[in-house]
C-alpha cells in the first residue's frame, strides 16, 4: 500500500511518521511519501520523519519530494496537512480580526475564512491531480485548517472521496480512559456536531457509561480539556463539549485574553517555529539524530504548553518528551489509520469522522459535512443518527453550518457578497458592517489567490 502526505515537511510531521510505521506491517504499508513544496522544512523535519519511520519500521520505503504528480500517483490514501502562506499568513489573518474587535482564530473565528481562501484552491489543484493518479479508489483525509470550511468545500467541489479528520475528540477520548487509569483505547464516545463544534452525548469506559461521572469529575476539569468550562456549563448542555467550544461559550473572556496577550497564538507558533527550525539548520539529522530530536523536543514542548493559553489564561505544565518507541495514540494520523485499519479488516467499525449528514442530525441537510460517530462499512462512513438533540445545542451546531454552507458557495463561486453573508451570519462576527470590513481586507490581503473574485 501507499501512503502519500502532502505537507510531509511540517513541524507534526515526527508524529505522523511514527504512527504509520507501528502500523506499517499490519496495515501493510509498503511505501511512504512526504510531500512538501517547502524544501527546506522537508529537509528538516522531513528528513527527521523518515528517521523515526526507519527506526521503527526498516522494510517501508520513505520517500521525500516535492514532485506532487510523483507524490499521489498510486497512492492508495493521501493525507492532506498544508499551510499556504506559511506562519506569517496566520498572524496577519488573526491580527486583521482582532484589529476590527473580532475573535481572529484560525479556524473557529473569522481568520479561518481567510485561511480557507488560500487552502481551498491549492487542495482542488491536489484533489485534480489524484483523480488522474492515484487508485480509483483512494481516499484522501484532510487535515488543512479550517477542517469545517474546507471539507466541506470540497465535497461541494465534487470530491465526494475526501473526509475531514481532526484529532481533538480521540484526543479527549484518551484523556478520559488516562485519568480512570484506563487504556487509551478503552474509551468510545458518541459524539455530534462540526469540527470544532461538537458535543459528547455518551462517554464509556471499558463499556461503562461515564458521561455523568466525567461531568462531576473535579479531576476531570484540571487533567483533561474539560478545563476550560465550568461545571454548570456541561450540567445545562447535558454533554461534554469540544474544547473549541470555549471560542462560543466564552467570547467575550476569549477575546479579551487575546487582546491582553503580548502573543497571538499565530505569532507564538511563527516565532517557536523560526527559533525551532533555525536551532535545527545547524544538526546533522543523519548522524546526530539525538541532538535534533532534544532540540525538536524542547521547541515542541514550549509549543504544547502554550496551547489555548493566550485565549483562557490557562498553561499547561506538562514535560514534552517524544518517546519514539512507546505506543502512539496516532494523533490525527491514527484517525485516517483507523479508517484503513477498519476497511481492511472487512469488518464494521466506529469512529469519529467529518462526513455527510445524510439525515444523522434532522435539523441540518442531508448534504452538510458533520463531525460524527461513524460506522465504518465496506471502506464507506455511515453517521450515527441522533434525533434527540439538545435545542441550544442544535441552534449554535445549525448557525455555524449556516456559515459555513455560505462560506462554501462563495468559495465556489469566487463570490464577494457570499463571503460577507457568510460572516455576517457567523456568531462570533454577528455583524454585516463589520463582515464587510473584514472580507475587503482578506481580499486585499490574499489577493494572489483572489484575483479572479467578483
Amino acid at each position: 500500500m501507499k501512503l502519500t502526505v502532502i505537507g510531509g515537511g511540517g513541524v507534526r510531521s515526527l508524529f505522523l511518521a511514527k504512527s504509520i510505521a507501528q502500523k506499517a506491517e499490519a496495515l501493510q504499508i509498503d511505501t511512504l511519501v512526504l510531500m512538501d513544496n517547502n524544501k527546506q522544512k522537508l529537509r528538516t523535519y522531513g528528513k527527521m520523519a523518515k528517521r523515526t519511520a526507519y527506526l521503527l519500521a526498516p522494510s517501508m520505503c520513505v520517500e521525500l519530494t516535492s514532485d506532487a504528480i510523483a507524490a499521489v500517483r498510486d497512492a492508495d490514501y493521501v493525507i492532506t496537512t498544508i499551510r499556504e502562506g506559511g506562519d506569517e499568513m496566520r498572524v496577519k489573518d488573526e491580527r486583521i480580526a482582532l484589529s476590527h474587535g473580532v475573535l481572529g482564530q484560525e479556524t473557529t473565528g473569522a481568520a479561518g475564512f481567510s485561511f480557507a481562501m488560500r487552502s481551498v484552491y491549492v487542495l482542488k489543484e491536489y484533489c485534480e491531480l489524484i483523480k488522474k493518479y492515484s487508485k480509483p479508489d483512494c481516499k484522501v483525509f484532510n487535515f488543512t485548517n479550517p477542517a469545517g470550511v474546507v471539507s466541506q468545500t470540497l465535497r461541494d467541489m465534487g470530491y465526494d472521496f475526501t473526509y475531514g479528520i481532526c484529532d481533538a475528540p480521540s484526543g479527549m477520548l484518551r484523556s478520559f480512559a488516562k485519568l480512570y487509569g484506563k487504556e487509551e483505547d478503552s474509551a468510545t464516545g458518541e459524539l455530534y456536531g462540526l469540527n470544532h463544534l461538537s458535543y459528547f452525548t455518551s462517554v464509556t469506559i471499558d463499556g461503562e457509561e461515564m458521561l455523568q461521572e466525567l461531568i462531576e469529575n473535579d479531576d476531570a476539569y484540571q487533567k483533561t480539556d474539560m478545563r476550560y468550562f465550568e461545571k454548570q456549563l456541561l450540567r445545562e448542555r447535558h454533554a461534554i463539549l469540544n474544547e473549541y467550544l470555549y471560542y462560543f461559550y466564552y467570547s467575550e473572556k476569549a477575546l479579551a485574553n487575546i487582546q491582553r496577550a503580548e502573543m497571538t497564538r499565530g505569532e507564538q507558533i511563527a516565532a517557536i517555529n523560526k527559533a525551532m527550525t533555525e536551532a535545527l539548520s545547524g544538526v546533522d539529522i543523519d548522524n546526530d539524530f539525538e541532538k535534533a530530536l532534544a532540540i525538536f523536543e524542547y521547541w515542541y514542548g514550549q509549543r504544547e504548553n502554550n496551547y489555548m493559553a493566550s485565549e483562557t489564561g490557562v498553561v499547561r505544565k506538562n514535560k514534552f518528551h517524544f518517546d519514539l518507541y512507546q505506543k502512539d495514540s496516532g494523533g490525527y494520523a491514527g484517525v485516517a489509520l483507523k479508517f484503513m485499519e477498519i476497511a481492511q479488516s472487512g469488518q464494521q467499525g466506529t469512529m469519529i469522522l467529518c462526513t455527510v449528514n445524510n439525515g444523522a442530525l434532522p435539523f441540518l441537510n442531508d448534504s452538510d459535512v458533520v463531525e460524527i460517530t461513524c460506522d465504518i462499512v465496506n471502506g464507506e462512513a455511515i453517521p450515527h443518527c441522533f434525533s434527540n438533540v439538545d435545542e441550544q445545542n442544535a441552534e449554535l451546531v445549525r448557525r455555524v453550518k449556516m456559515y459555513e454552507r455560505l462560506a462554501s458557495q462563495a468559495l465556489c463561486e469566487k463570490n464577494r457578497q457570499k463571503a460577507v453573508e457568510a460572516l455576517t451570519l457567523h456568531p462570533l462576527v454577528n455583524s454585516y458592517s463589520l463582515a464587510t470590513a473584514l472580507i475587503d481586507e482578506y481580499l486585499s490581503l490574499n489577493q494572489d489567490y483572489t484575483q479572479d473574485w467578483r
